[in-house]
């Protein structure tokens, strides 16, 4: 059996401590990463605690920040220690990954071709990464499989060519969903309104012929007992479609517009709540599975919160959103509101240990209680704000804060 071994001095005890001390460190960590469009759950809510109560004055402690990003609305995806986005210049988007730590850039891949429009070029929609793959779309209907350390190309598939889709007025801006094996897209058109793909070879699992148009919203994917659904918001409705063979089961048209439907559905067990703008206004939806149908009824629709590019988050109960331009809170069951509050001016909103992460288009941020007792500003800074508007939300990630504005992006220590 063993013995104890004795130390014989401090000096030998705090050199142990040390070694067990980088030791430590160089475990790895349960994360907090932000893999895809509006983070883990798709849903613009982090799991993460701890974070800052409040900001210093002039904003948290930025980490880095870098440029060279070009043209482009294209939020983060934050996983296995990378950043992975879209950017555009001249005649060709890009996906690109840099170092978390540094912001040093990993590698760079030219994808689509240039897309330009006078109130912003360049790519929507934000890279996912799951696994070893990294699948991002470009606004000309490029779809890529990448491989998340190289950059290299794996497949490469275009909604135009490929699926008889037409490219939306503004340009495709969705971003991908995984589920399982299969990539789940809208290329919109008679063809392929809605389809899975393998996503080992970008061949099509199966496809929906709606004939539908793509809208610029991204999917996400819901349960009702034993079904897993997909919930899409195309140019012209909300559907509901099952996951293993691409049925439609539901289709609800009420909350769409003739415009742009550009926010993400939410899914909240039974419930879908969807919102868009132009008027518009938002709908909660009930769904439910009798054992022989799948069906979705409408629990009210009213005009009181409309997304038009950013989407909502829901905090006990209550669902946060910019309502066009006035931050808006509402009770998720009722519709009724809460609250509203002009806040850090027309913008997006994230949600994170209790608060709410606010930028506006202008490039102020807010930090601010989730409350439905009334709008509570904590702290505020701004970032210079370019030619265009900033579109892309806040990314929260292992105690980070993201910001894309074009060109560049800024990373913050917020923990």
């Amino acid at each position: 059996m063993g013995q104890p071994v004795l130390l014989r001095n401090q000096g030998q005890l705090k050199r142990i401590l040390l070694t067990l001390l980088l030791l430590n460190l160089a475990l790895p960590v349960h994360s907090a990463d932000w893999p895809q469009w509006r983070g883990q759950g798709r849903d613009g809510s982090s799991s993460e605690t701890g974070l800052l109560a409040k900001w210093p004055e002039g904003g948290p402690a930025l980490a880095w920040k870098i440029s060279g990003l070009g043209a482009g609305f294209s939020s983060v995806a934050v996983a296995q220690g990378r950043i992975v986005t879209q950017g555009q210049r001249v005649g060709h988007e890009f996906v690109a990954a840099f170092d978390v730590a540094s912001g040093k850039k990993l590698w760079e891949t030219a994808t689509g071709e240039s897309y330009e429009e006078e109130r912003g070029s360049g790519p929507r929609g934000t890279p996912t990464v799951d696994a070893d793959q990294v699948f991002a779309e470009a606004a000309d209907g490029t779809l890529v499989s990448l491989d998340v350390k190289t950059g290299k190309i794996i497949w490469s598939v275009n909604f135009v060519k490929d699926f008889g889709g037409e490219i939306p007025g503004w340009g495709y801006s969705e971003s991908p969903l995984v589920e399982g094996e299969n990539v789940i897209v809208t290329p919109g058109g008679t063809r392929a309104t809605v389809a899975a793909l393998d996503r080992s070879t970008g061949k099509p699992v199966w496809m929906l012929k709606q004939g539908e148009g793509a809208g610029y919203s991204s999917p996400i994917v819901g349960q009702v007992m034993d079904v897993r659904i997909f919930v899409v918001f195309t140019s012209s409705s909300v559907m509901g479609i099952r996951t293993s063979n691409g049925d439609l089961l539901w289709r609800y048209d009420k909350v769409s517009n003739d415009t742009a439907n550009i926010a993400t559905p939410i899914y909240r067990d039974p419930y879908i709540f969807v919102s868009s703008d132009y008027g518009t206004g938002c709908a909660l939806l009930k769904m439910a599975n009798s054992g022989t149908k799948v069906s979705a009824s409408e629990v009210y629709f009213n005009r009181e919160m409309r997304n038009h590019y950013s989407t909502s988050v829901v905090a006990g109960g209550t669902v946060y959103g910019f309502s066009s331009d006035i931050l808006t809170a509402m009770n998720l069951a009722t519709g009724k509101v809460a609250w509203r509050d002009r806040s850090v001016g027309k913008g997006s909103v994230t949600l994170a240990d209790g608060k709410l992460y606010l930028l506006s288009e202008d490039g102020v941020v807010g930090l601010a209680e989730a409350t439905p007792t009334g709008y509570k500003e904590i702290s505020r800074f701004s970032i210079p704000a370019g030619q265009f508007n900033t579109w892309a939300p806040i990314a929260i990630s292992n105690g980070r804060m993201y910001l894309r504005e074009q060109d560049n992006l800024y990373s913050y220590f917020i923990k």
